[in-house]
C-alpha cells in the first residue's frame, strides 16, 4: 500500500538559544501526529550574524537530540567532557537521558544549513545513562543511483547499515533528487514515518509539498518522493511510535508533570546531574 501525506507543517522563522536565527517546523503542537519526533528545527542562513550567538550551556532530559549539518559547523561542548566538532555533513547523536548539561556553537561559515531532530526516549529509557557520539563523514555511505543519491545518516537502508541507535529504530537518509526524478522507497508497514523537505519543493506522496515543510504519511510500504522541476534535498525520518504520554517543559521531556517538577527541582538543588566536569 502506497503512504500518503496525512499532515503538512510548514515551517516559521523564529530565534532560540542566545538569538540564533532558525525555522521551527515541529514542536509541542505536533508531538502525538509526528511522534516520536518531538522537534525539528532547520538552519539555512548565509548570515553569521543569524546563527554564531550559538546555544550556551543547558540542560537535557529524557530525549535524545540529532544534529545534521549538511554545510557549516557545529561545535558541541558536554558535563561528560565531551568535546567535539563537526560540519558539511556529519551527525552529532546526543543521548540526554537522566540528564546532560551541553552547549552548541556555530562558528562563521559560508552557508549553516543543517537540521536538528529531538527523538524522544521511551518511559524505560527516560533515566538511561547520558551519552555523545558523532558520526563522521567516513561512517556515512553515499549510496548513487539514476535519480542521484542517497546518504545513509543512520539505520538501515536495502540491507546496508549505517550507525544504529541504542534505544528506539531510526533510519534517516539524506535525499538529493536530480530535476524531475524520483524514488520509491519501501517502508516497514508499522514504522512512523515523516519527510522533510530542506532544500526545493518535492513531491511526497503525489502531493506538492513547499521547502522547510515536514509531512506526516499515512500507513502503507512504500513512498514515492520525486523532485520538481528544480533539484531538491529531501529529508526521510522513520521510527517506531512510542504512544506514551508526554509532559515537555523547555528542554525536559518526561511522560508525568510529576517527574517533569522532580527534574526542574534537581535542577534548582544542583542535583540535575550526576556525572559532571567543571568548566
Amino acid at each position: 500500500m502506497k503512504r500518503k501525506v496525512s499532515q503538512q507543517v510548514r515551517g516559521y522563522r523564529t530565534k532560540d538559544g542566545a538569538g540564533v536565527s532558525l525555522v521551527r517546523v515541529l514542536g509541542n503542537g505536533t508531538v502525538q501526529e509526528y511522534d516520536p519526533i518531538l522537534m525539528l528545527d532547520s538552519f539555512d542562513s548565509t548570515n553569521p550574524e543569524d546563527y554564531t550567538a550559538g546555544f550556551p550551556m543547558h540542560p537535557h532530559r529524557g530525549i535524545e537530540t540529532i544534529s545534521y549539518v549538511y554545510r557549516g559547523f557545529m561545535t558541541h561542548k558536554d558535563s561528560l567532557g565531551n568535546e567535539d566538532t563537526i560540519g558539511d555533513g556529519e551527525v552529532q547523536w546526543m543521548t540526554a537521558g537522566s540528564g546532560i548539561m551541553h552547549e552548541e556553537k556555530l562558528p562563521a561559515a559560508k552557508r549553516m544549513l543543517g537540521v536538528q531532530l529531538w527523538l524522544n526516549l521511551p518511559a524505560k529509557n527516560k533515566m538511561a545513562p547520558p551519552a555523545y557520539h558523532c558520526i563522521k563523514n567516513s561512517e556515512i555511505e553515499e549510496i548513487k543511483f539514476a535519480w542521484g543519491k542517497l546518504r545513509l545518516l543512520a539505520g538501515e537502508f536495502e540491507g546496508r547499515k549505517g550507525y544504529m541507535g541504542k534505544y528506539l529504530p531510526l533510519n534517516y537518509y539524506d535525499l538529493h533528487l536530480n530535476s524531475n526524478a524520483a524514488i520509491v522507497l519501501n517502508t516497514e508497514s508499522e514504522r512512523s514515518v515523516m519527510v522533510f523537505t530542506l532544500l526545493g519543493d518535492a513531491y511526497i506522496g503525489g502531493a506538492l509539498v513547499k521547502e522547510k515543510t515536514a509531512v506526516k504519511l499515512t500507513a502503507g510500504d512504500e513512498v514515492e518522493i520525486k523532485a520538481t522541476d528544480e533539484k531538491a534535498q529531501v529529508l526521510f525520518i522513520s521510527s517506531k511510535r512510542l504512544a506514551e504520554p508526554v509532559a515537555w517543559g523547555g528542554p525536559i521531556v518526561m511522560n508525568t508533570k510529576e517527574e517533569l517538577n522532580a527534574a526542574f527541582a534537581e535542577l534548582r538543588k544542583g542535583t540535575f546531574i550526576q556525572n559532571k566536569i567543571s568548566y
